[in-house]
């Protein structure tokens, strides 16, 4: 009895020596590389492609026990920050603003007439330039020249006939421009509150014409109208619609109901 205690003293000595010795070896630390706070983080969020960098023990340092399993465990599991790198370089989608429509356009195309008051400029003449309106006979009286045709010309026409007229005996070379002061005006007669002679307003139609009038009376025809419209070949008189764009000098005939 007395030898095998002998020898069991020095077995547990050893033993307890071997634990010691696994349980104090150090071993180096697990750094985790964390948001500098919890606001900075909701604040900015994770920083862009940024990932997590670990420190661990370099692998000859001889740890190994519990504490490198536990080591290696924490190498190789996922930082719970960590996530796949969200993609910043998409641009973002143009707005696109719609363009407004443009107003009907009358100076190019349009054809002069009695009541039609223009603007004409010749540059360097202060004398020449002023407004003159289209008289019954459908001409303008200017000085030096006297009478020029206007009905039926467009302003370019009309400006080509004075430039060649100065410069027949007056000025060398003439500079003229002729501009559109305010058009002819329109008539409206028949079932509305106010029938007679209004300022023409462009893009004008049917409609805003009648509203102009006053509205219709009680007895009006309100889904269509005979529209008088003249041109190069005559007056034309049809039955339209009350969208119907409406030109200078035209005459609505508002209608009565039958019922």
């Amino acid at each position: 009895m007395r030898v095998s205690r002998a020898f069991r003293l020095p077995i547990i000595a050893v033993m307890t020596a071997l634990a010691l010795s696994g349980c104090m070896q150090t071993t180096g630390p697990v750094a985790v590389a964390q948001p500098q706070s919890d606001l900075d983080y909701m604040a900015y969020g994770q920083p862009y492609n940024a990932a997590p960098a670990y420190a661990a023990a370099p692998p000859d340092s001889g740890g190994g026990g519990a504490i490198a399993a536990l080591r290696n465990s924490f190498a190789s599991s996922p930082h719970p920050y960590a996530s796949a790198p969200a993609v910043y370089d998409a641009a973002p989608a143009p707005m696109v603003y719609a363009a407004a429509p443009a107003p009907r356009a009358y100076d190019s195309a349009y054809r002069l007439d009695a009541g039609d008051k223009l603007r004409v400029v010749v540059y360097g003449q202060e004398g020449l330039t002023n407004t003159y309106a289209i008289d019954a006979g459908g001409s303008i009286t200017m000085p030096l020249i006297g009478s020029v045709a206007a009905r039926g010309r467009t302003p370019a026409g009309l400006a080509a006939e004075i430039s060649a007229k100065l410069r027949n005996g007056y000025i060398r070379e003439p500079s003229v421009a002729v501009e559109i002061d305010s058009y002819r005006p329109f008539f409206i007669l028949g079932e509305v509150q106010a029938p007679g002679q209004y300022p023409y307003v462009p893009n004008m139609s049917v409609e805003s014409a009648v509203a102009i009038a006053g509205g219709f009376s009680p007895r009006a025809r309100r889904d269509s109208v005979t529209l008088t419209h003249t041109d190069a070949s005559g007056p034309m008189r049809v039955v339209v619609p009350l969208g119907t764009p409406l030109s200078p000098g035209d005459t609505v005939q508002v209608g009565e109901r039958w019922f």
